[in-house]
């Protein structure tokens, strides 16, 4: 049997990078998913199509920094397949700037779209999984947002905002069987990092003892086993995904 038969997952921004590779694998393992992008819709389409060719999988546009938008989507899900098991809070931005020359759209935009994404989608899903008393939260942080970065002073607060709000959700419905978990990437090779110098490229891996970036599939092997039963004792946790970095 797979490690996610029989469950429904909502991924959030998995058009590219790490949110394709976690649906790709989630639909490897028999789960069910509902995907979202926001304006990729080309390269959202053609990952439906391509992993409809494997299981079952949605790609919806809705932004995950707009609650109705999030709302309507959950509501979607129940109302077509009965039950939602798991959510992995992916979508995110960057806008990196010294805080010097930081502005408050700036501030505001990483913050909204990575952070209180995660509070709106959370919040839609959190009612619903506790009258089926379980459910699984899979919230992608970052090392940023534990160790910062110059220049990513919003990314970084975002990301351990993400850290802190998970924790709470840990132990405030515990009792209910729902759990609640961060998943905290360290360099991993993506279509964002690809367009770093070669010079920016080498400093972050000097920093990295197994001395190469990580792979998409790397982080969603993780997001696996933390949305399986296999899983079914933790919550509350960090776990970093960083070939040793920190």
């Amino acid at each position: 049997m797979k490690l996610l038969e029989g469950k429904i997952a909502l991924v959030t921004g998995a058009s590219r990078g790490i949110g394709k590779a976690i649906a790709r694998k989630f639909v490897e393992q028999g789960a069910t998913v509902v995907f979202t992008y926001r304006s990729s819709a080309e390269q959202a389409k053609a990952l439906e199509a391509e992993l409809n060719q494997l299981g079952s999988c949605q790609a919806v546009q809705a932004d995950a920094a707009d609650f109705e938008a999030i709302q309507k989507l959950v509501d979607d899900i129940l109302t077509t397949h009965k039950k939602i098991d798991v959510i992995v809070n992916n979508a995110g931005i960057t806008q990196d700037n010294l805080l010097l020359r930081m502005n408050e759209e700036q501030w505001n935009k990483v913050i909204q779209t990575n952070l209180n994404s995660v509070f709106y989608t959370t919040k839609a899903a959190l009612r619903p999984m506790l009258k089926q008393r379980s459910g699984c939260f899979i919230n992608i942080s970052s090392v940023v947002g534990i160790q910062g970065n110059a220049g990513q002073a919003n990314y970084a607060a975002s990301k351990a905002g993400i850290i802190g709000f998970t924790k709470s959700v840990a132990k405030e419905v515990g009792s209910r069987n729902i759990r609640a978990n961060v998943v905290a990437p360290g360099f991993i090779q993506t279509e964002m990092t690809a367009e770093l110098p070669e010079k920016e490229l080498n400093a972050w891996l000097e920093g990295i003892p197994l001395k190469r970036p990580g792979q998409p599939e790397e982080v969603a092997d993780l997001c696996v086993f933390l949305a399986s039963d296999m899983s079914r004792y933790i919550t509350g946790q960090v776990l970093n995904v960083d070939g040793g970095m920190l």
